[in-house]
């Protein structure tokens, strides 16, 4: 399984599925991340958390533990 911290800076990737529970799955689902967005990666913090992401046209910060419960193709 691939995540999205796994996911190369510039490079797009799709959303195949999240996983998680309750109100940290539905916190990312409200941020817009949903089955079959397009999620690219900006940038990296300097010390590595958070991830810059573009999705739907705008910029968003995620913590690297949440972007490890978003499986991506």
């Amino acid at each position: 399984m691939k995540t999205l911290r796994d996911a190369k800076i510039g490079k797009p990737v799709t959303v195949v599925k999240l996983h998680g529970e309750g109100a940290l799955k539905r916190r990312i689902m409200d941020m817009g991340i949903t089955k079959g967005v397009t999620v690219t990666i900006r940038k990296v913090a300097p010390l590595g958390d958070p991830l810059e992401l573009t999705v739907r046209g705008y910029e968003l910060s995620l913590r690297k533990a949440d972007a490890e419960m978003i499986e991506i193709e």
